[in-house]
């Protein structure tokens, strides 16, 4: 199997299985002299963790991240610093129930990628989805974790949950400040009680629901991405869209542009002391692939979660026609667990950016954690 691994200067690559003794990653092209410890990842994998609440899945992992290697103590310092060799990350899977999927070991379950890794490999892992499962994503937040000590503080990322099923966020009363007083990285006060509302009937029916997550990065500087080939939007959206269950990406105002007129489209600019203003940003902060010095802003729609306890028809692998129930610990909405990811992947493809940016046009040695115009 290939295609494990993605970046240019930064390069990402993920390793094991839903069920298997653990997973992790390897980060390559990360610069020394980053000051990096098990504690600057751990609290990043502690969002994304795993039952946490009734609305996820009730696995009980504790995600707990081991550094393998890629650092070594600083002699100036004392501290623990990367050293530009490649850096690996584990994490134990210790709370795996494979017996919940005997019962479907043949089975094709509809909307999962079960079939088409069958018709690919002849050969798949059924617990749990295998390498297929959104377990998988804990290992990117990690990557994403060290991505962020490459960008530094001047960059900030973050993001929400703005839609479950057809109950959308009131943007007239986003506040950022709020993700972090309910279990739903909601930035609606008044949308929480609606979200658990449909929630609950949804778990209680044994069925799923999809969600949007919308990602922000501010602090990114004019200048990153390259065309045609290299733009960062696109980037981004294949990063985005690498995510399981991502069906769709909007960058900017994304599909809505398409309703515009070229008057609202146009992100008028004026001059202001410290540089250009712009007076909108239905670009999402990209232009021509360059990054425009405005916030960079993706949204990415997630479909429902397809292991549902309501009987669906599907076939085996002898190709006999059956119903397939699937049993098991499941988020009944896999977007409420998806933004700490949506951040990573976005600060994994800016980190990569940026070293590239540098890499082209110059900028003298690399200043930890000092991202910028090169």
């Amino acid at each position: 199997m290939s295609h494990n691994t993605f970046g240019h200067l930064f390069r990402v690559t993920t390793w094991g299985e839903s069920h298997g003794p653990a997973i992790g990653c390897v980060i390559d092209g990360c610069p020394p002299g980053l000051a990096l410890t098990e504690a600057d990842i751990q609290p990043w994998l502690d969002k994304r963790r795993p039952g946490q609440g009734k609305f996820v899945t009730q696995r009980r992992e504790p995600d707990a991240v081991r550094i393998l290697s890629g650092v070594f103590e600083d002699s100036r310092t004392g501290g623990q610093v990367t050293t530009g060799t490649p850096i690996s990350l584990m994490i134990e899977n210790v709370d795996q129930r494979s017996r919940d999927y005997a019962d479907i070991a043949a089975s094709f379950r509809p909307g999962h990628a079960d079939y088409a890794y069958f018709a690919k490999y002849g050969v798949r892992d059924y617990r749990g989805g295998g390498r297929q499962s959104a377990r998988e994503t804990a290992a990117r937040v990690a990557a994403g974790a060290v991505a962020r000590k490459v960008l530094g503080e001047a960059v900030t990322l973050r993001a929400a949950l703005v839609q479950i099923g057809p109950h959308a966020v009131d943007r007239s009363r986003w506040d950022w400040a709020q993700i972090a007083h309910n279990p739903f990285w909601c930035p609606d006060a008044e949308m929480v009680p609606i979200w658990e509302d449909h929630l609950e009937r949804t778990r209680k029916a044994g069925s799923s629901t999809g969600a949007v997550i919308e990602g922000e990065a501010v602090g990114v500087p004019a200048g990153w991405g390259a065309p045609l080939y290299g733009k960062l939007d696109a980037e981004l959206a294949g990063a985005l869209m690498s995510i399981n269950a991502s069906k769709g990406v909007e960058i900017g105002s994304g599909f809505g542009s398409a309703s515009l007129s070229g008057e609202e489209n146009a992100d008028e600019m004026r001059m202001g002391e410290a540089g250009p203003i712009f007076l909108s940003n239905q670009a999402g902060g990209v232009l021509g692939g360059i990054s425009t010095g405005q916030p960079i802003v993706a949204r990415v729609a997630f479909k429902p979660t397809s292991s549902i306890l309501s009987p669906r028809r599907s076939i085996n692998e002898a190709g006999e026609e059956i119903e397939v129930r699937t049993t098991g610990r499941h988020d009944p909405c896999v977007g409420i667990r998806a933004a700490p990811v949506v951040e990573a992947m976005m600060a994994c493809v800016l980190a990569d950016a940026f070293l590239r940016h540098r890499a082209q046009t110059g900028g003298g040695a690399f200043e930890p954690g000092r991202p910028g115009r090169a």
